[in-house]
């Protein structure tokens, strides 16, 4: 029990968060079987459980269930970021497609001036980088994990105690 709880987290057992490093075995054990897997987890405890051990599944499945809401709410802050990045990015870029066509009708010829003019365009359409990068790549990995942590959340959870882990 002292593995798999924070052992500093002052909470009901119940409501308790598992240890960083449980966690993380988990959640990489969780990673490695197919997505279609079913998931389910056998904890063997070493010593006699002192009452009903049937709040230990539930405190599992509530800790995967916290951390698939807050990975879900991440994803969401991610996402409004990019909906103000590409608005503010579209606006930029339009303002230097506007400045270049303004600047090709004051001076149309020379080196600097199609210096200049390509300079804005291709800053405008640099300014979208960062939109573009959080909805073609940054959302997908949150989603994924968001996915596992709600299989996680729903699996059983076996406890076997330490008098029948030995026979």
């Amino acid at each position: 029990m002292e593995q798999l709880f924070n052992s500093l987290d002052p909470s009901p057992f119940r409501d308790r968060d598992l240890d960083a490093e449980a966690e993380s075995y988990l959640v990489s054990w969780a990673q490695e079987l197919p997505r279609d897997a079913a998931l389910s987890m056998s904890l063997h405890l070493a010593e006699p459980c002192k009452g009903p051990s049937g709040w230990i599944g539930e405190a599992v499945q509530r800790y995967f269930a916290e951390r698939r809401r807050l990975k879900l709410a991440e994803l969401r802050a991610l996402l409004r970021q990019g909906r103000s990045s590409l608005a503010i990015g579209l606006v930029f870029l339009v303002c230097c497609l506007l400045l270049s066509q303004w600047l090709q009708g004051l001076r149309p010829d020379g080196m600097w001036a199609s210096v200049v003019r390509e300079s804005f365009m291709v800053i405008g359409w640099v300014a979208l980088w960062r939109p573009l990068e959080i909805y073609l790549y940054d959302w997908w990995p949150l989603w994924q994990r968001a996915q596992l942590l709600g299989r996680m959340s729903t699996m059983p959870v076996r406890v076997i105690p330490a008098a029948a882990a030995g026979s």
